[in-house]
């Protein structure tokens, strides 16, 4: 099965970095207030460069000067499987079996644009309406 981590992010603004692997790659979306768990929730989530496969287990800090500075920690991971889509289509629907996050979730790319897309938690037996994101470290 094939990977997914989402990285708690510390950079110039906190954020959360999704990443699907696919194709030999990691497909990574920057998500402003992270991955939620309640359906009602519709997160933005901005496709960014890939990543090489083996960003899946990093952890430290990005130096000063250079892309992204600041630290980085692996706030979920595990597996995940395709259900349907692909980046091309602008739609991914993806079951994941992590430690803080599971179940269908759905990625959508926003009308009009290339870069700006959805993150959506389906309403299945782990959706959880009372979530509150965490983060590994406090800002």
């Amino acid at each position: 099965m094939p990977a997914f981590v989402v990285h708690e992010h510390h950079a110039s603004r906190l954020h959360f970095d999704v990443r699907l692997e696919m194709d030999g790659i990691l497909a990574s979306w920057a998500v402003p207030k992270g991955p939620s768990m309640n359906p009602h929730d519709k997160r933005l989530a901005i496709h960014v460069e890939d990543h090489p496969l083996s960003y899946a287990s990093f952890e430290g800090v990005i130096p000063e000067n250079h892309y992204g500075a600041g630290h980085v920690y692996i706030w979920d991971h595990g597996t995940y499987d395709l259900v349907s889509g692909s980046v091309r289509a602008g739609r991914i629907a993806f079951v994941v079996q992590g430690k803080k996050l599971n179940g269908r979730f759905t990625l959508v790319r926003m009308k009009g644009t290339e870069k700006e897309w959805l993150l959506i938690k389906a309403n299945d037996r782990f959706a959880d309406p009372s979530f509150v994101l965490k983060t590994v470290h406090p800002v």
